[in-house]
């Protein structure tokens, strides 16, 4: 294999792992999309790259320039990593709340972390970027729920990976966050076969499950609106922290050491595969398990860490 002339090119092209033996039927497949192998750890890859790249050729970014953007993690550390490489200051709006492992990697790449009121969870930490980013409109503010280069990155990227490893897919199972993966990465396998069926995976309204959210809960991102998600989602599947925690642990047994927002997902695709004769599900798994060691998902007694859900932001 030639070398690569940037660990940003690693970004995609990550590997598709069948994990049927999780599958409640043996008629239906369950494939998970292993975006954790990313440089970053996370799906959250792809969307900082494009957001950045997209803004390099619009001129809005030059040396020393400053970036804020809010963030539960993933998003930070992917904009963390670029930004160091690329020679950026990157500014995150935290929630206070989250593992120690994100709050670290943040760190490690040189990202200032700016923290919001961790009860706020990510729409606080929103709302006060926002306020900064209109405070100063000299920083690029990405603003990954409204940026057409998040979804553009799933439409040119994970949606035709898993078409060229998986063309005989028949359902994509995703978490609803800023939406970009799922409208992307629908709309492009819709082009493709217009049977196959997007499914949502979102808590139930009113819950906190960072990372995912419930569209009835009030914000919409923009995201979402914009790329018609109201018509491209086929179903939309409520997924609780416990079901969660306990997928993410399930998934151990196939050798996956996910996030738990994986677990989300994999419990999706399990309960929809109850319902189904036949089928091949594709769930994506956004990130690995390694920044939530601290939260104890694995190890802890499962009524403590569902408890502690409330209190620290897990996904």
């Amino acid at each position: 294999m030639a070398p690569f002339d940037s660990v940003l090119d690693l970004i995609g092209n990550t590997p598709l792992v069948d994990i049927s033996a999780l599958s409640p039927k043996p008629s239906v497949r369950i494939l998970a999309k292993l975006e954790g192998q990313n440089p970053g750890g996370s799906v959250k890859d792809r969307a900082a790259k494009a957001m950045i790249e997209e803004a390099e050729k619009e001129g809005r970014l030059g040396p020393g320039s400053v970036i804020l953007e809010s963030s539960s993690g993933n998003t930070g550390i992917a904009l963390a990593m670029i930004c160091r490489i690329r020679g950026y200051h990157l500014l995150v709006v935290l929630p206070e709340n989250v593992s120690a492992e994100r709050r670290q990697m943040l760190a490690v790449w040189g990202a200032e972390i700016i923290s919001s009121p961790g009860a706020e969870g990510s729409n606080g930490a929103l709302r006060a970027a926002q306020a900064l980013a209109a405070e100063h409109p000299e920083w690029f503010f990405p603003y990954q729920y409204a940026n057409p280069a998040n979804p553009k990155a799933h439409y040119e990227g994970t949606g035709p990976e898993i078409w060229r490893d998986c063309p005989e897919i028949t359902h994509f199972v995703a978490g609803l966050g800023t939406a970009g993966t799922l409208m992307g990465v629908g709309r492009f396998l819709k082009e493709r076969n217009p049977a196959v069926q997007i499914w949502a995976v979102e808590p139930p309204s009113g819950e906190t499950v960072d990372g995912l959210r419930n569209l009835d809960d009030g914000f919409v991102p923009p995201v979402f609106t914009d790329n018609d998600g109201p018509e491209l989602l086929d179903r939309k599947m409520i997924v609780r922290a416990r079901e969660s925690i306990e997928w993410t642990r399930r998934l151990t047994d196939v050798g996956i050491f996910a996030g738990v927002s994986a677990g989300s997902a994999v419990a999706a695709a399990a309960k929809g595969a109850e319902q189904l004769d036949e089928g091949t599900l594709v769930a994506l798994v956004a990130d690995g398990g390694w920044k939530y060691l601290s939260t104890g998902a694995w190890t802890d007694d499962l009524d403590e860490v569902v408890e502690r859900a409330n209190r620290l932001i897990y996904f």
